[in-house]
């Protein structure tokens, strides 16, 4: 089913490429409607004040993000709304990581024109754009990685869990966290017992190193 874009949200710290990506999109994808934001804080506090784009673009590389955190945090509170990864980290592991934690695409960040208007009518469309050379496991059947676990679990937060996960792993305790977010401590700790549920582990300890199986270094290649 198609959907209009019309609308897009680009998330990425470099103006220079915000601005060349800003008018590749409306000369190859028809978007009119381009709004920038360039680090994660920013990108949310956007999103709630509402409306929501017709898309998300998103580089994996923010200032106040860690690995595929941000993209976690995005979908956890965009529902419909797809979100296009475009990073220079193009690997096959990064590449599926991110569509396991529910992007809609991935497009090198050097890519040429076609392979960007071949996303975004892939976007349109409805479908997940694949880029040219990837490769996907070759036996779906294969356990997951513990990175692919991880990131499993992370993807069930809520974007107040991510959130308050995020500054969990940063050493804050409940009663910096509830002045951070400007909420009850209590409701803190109902969070925080909500996301060790999710992630099936018994401890903040234990939640802070699942959400270290998300991040770069263990999806980078080896060597």
């Amino acid at each position: 089913m198609e959907t209009g874009l019309n609308a897009a949200l680009i998330i990425d710290d470099h103006p220079l490429f915000c601005d060349a990506l800003a008018m590749t999109l409306k000369a190859v994808a028809g978007i009119a409607r381009i709004e920038t934001a360039d680090c994660m804080e920013a990108a949310i506090a956007r999103l709630e004040q509402g409306p929501l784009p017709d898309v998300v673009v998103l580089d994996l590389n923010l200032p106040d993000v860690s690995g595929l955190d941000g993209l976690i945090r995005l979908r956890a509170g965009l529902g419909a709304v797809p979100v296009v990864v475009v990073s220079s980290l193009a690997d096959n592991r990064m590449i599926a990581a991110c569509l396991q934690a529910g992007a809609a695409g991935f497009v090198p960040k050097h890519a040429r024109r076609e392979v960007f208007r071949a996303a975004f009518e892939a976007v349109r469309a409805g479908q997940v754009y694949l880029p040219e050379g990837y490769l996907p496991a070759s036996d779906p059947k294969a356990p997951a990685s513990q990175s692919e676990a991880a990131i499993a679990r992370l993807g069930l937060l809520t974007r107040q869990q991510a959130r308050i996960l995020q500054l969990i792993c940063e050493g804050k305790l409940n009663k910096q966290i509830a002045f951070d977010l400007s909420i009850a401590e209590t409701t803190v700790k109902a969070h925080v017992t909500a996301i060790m549920r999710k992630l099936g582990v018994q401890s903040r300890t234990q939640a802070v190193l699942m959400a270290g199986e998300a991040s770069f270094s263990n999806l980078l290649p080896e060597g």
